[in-house]
């Protein structure tokens, strides 16, 4: 399979398989316990129908939205993830320079593999640092200087992370950060050696906004589930979440919201964001999917706040599902992740430049000629 055959998500995933080293590809692929939440946030999209309309005269379309003060040149962008150097030896600079290319915006992680500065540098557009509250007030402090430096756009704190979700593929691969080999992954590292010539010519694996402050990750291996349990500090709340959010003094987010009472206190300390998110399925398994959820949370703070839909996101249809409900955009992270894997830079945008095309196509079958002409008048729940 090539990467021209690649049409749609279940493509890119197919590809990534065949090149990653299966603990690799079991880290995207994988979500917590059972993983029924993970596989309910793309199924929750086949319970509403889109309702079109004809005859609208749709030669010309605009795909652009506004989110955080910034338009986007299409209602999605790319939500940070961590250690994207494990997927492509490029990892998020393959991610930055494909998310400029298309006009969006391009959100990294805490736990990313390339510094806020180097991606400042290389891409020019709006740009999101997601923030993890270590238990290390100093790492904290660092953490939000230098994404300030940078000129981020906003600040996005993970909220869902208190402690490690059950993420059981990833016990049975033995997956960590750094790789190691052990007698049960050796074979899978072996079958996929270009893989292993990349991750061990290309240039080194760090985590360069961690590893002055700590070792798991960099010195010690750990997996992401035991840094989030160990690391991270469990006694955050909504008073440290408020005075992040001041420090900062910009636009601000908080990510993994699922509840109308979150969102409204979302409000009060003063983001201007949230992202309704259950972490991709990898955290809580049995939550309610972001798509279920997102009406109530739209009807409570829509009006005050940017909400965003992420999870299950797969195709053009999701994202004008969600949009009608009231989303002022989508993001996600195993839709470029796969591609990444697959491809490097040339996926990410080959993933980026189908989902746009959806879009553009599916706006003209629905007889809009703009996104904010969607509405929930257009659909129908099942």
């Amino acid at each position: 399979m090539k990467l021209k055959h690649c049409h749609n998500f279940r493509d890119f995933r197919r590809l990534a398989k065949k090149r990653l080293p299966s603990p690799v590809f079991n880290y995207i692929d994988g979500a917590a316990d059972d993983e029924v939440t993970y596989k309910r946030n793309t199924l929750a999209f086949d319970d509403v129908d889109l309702v079109p309309n004809v005859l609208a005269g749709v030669d010309k379309v605009d795909l652009s939205t506004t989110i955080f003060d910034k338009k986007i040149d299409m209602p999605l962008y790319c939500a940070p993830t961590a250690v994207q150097r494990l997927f492509h030896h490029e990892g998020e600079r393959a991610v930055a320079r494909a998310a400029e290319k298309y006009g969006t915006m391009f959100g990294i992680s805490s736990l990313s593999t390339v510094s806020v500065e180097e991606i400042a540098a290389l891409n020019k557009g709006p740009k999101m640092f997601q923030f993890y509250f270590h238990k290390d007030r100093g790492l904290n402090d660092n953490l939000l200087e230098r994404a300030k430096t940078a000129n981020f756009d906003v600040l996005a704190l993970t909220v869902d992370t208190i402690t490690g979700g059950n993420r059981e593929r990833d016990l049975r691969t033995g997956f960590s950060i750094p790789p190691r080999l052990t007698p049960k992954s050796l074979f899978s590292f072996i079958a996929k050696p270009m893989w292993g010539i990349n991750f061990l010519t290309k240039p080194k694996f760090e985590l360069p906004h961690l590893q002055d402050y700590v070792g798991a990750g960099t010195k010690v291996t750990t997996s992401i589930g035991e840094y989030f349990s160990t690391m991270l500090d469990q006694s955050m709340n909504w008073k440290d979440a408020e005075q992040l959010c001041s420090k900062w003094n910009g636009h601000f987010a908080l990510k993994g919201i699922m509840s109308v009472e979150d969102a409204r206190r979302a409000v009060d300390i003063g983001a201007t964001g949230i992202m309704v998110s259950n972490h991709g399925g990898r955290q809580l398994d049995g939550s309610r999917s972001p798509f279920d959820q997102l009406a109530e949370i739209v009807d409570a703070v829509g009006d005050k706040i940017d909400v965003i839909c992420e999870g299950g996101v797969q195709r053009g249809t999701h994202i004008l599902k969600a949009l009608s409900i009231g989303a002022k955009a989508c993001s996600g992270g195993r839709l470029y992740l796969y591609a990444l894997g697959a491809a490097g830079q040339a996926g990410v945008e080959r993933s980026l430049g189908n989902l746009r095309t959806e879009m553009e196509r599916d706006l003209k079958l629905m007889g809009c000629t703009s996104i904010d002409q969607l509405n929930r008048s257009n659909l129908r729940f099942r």
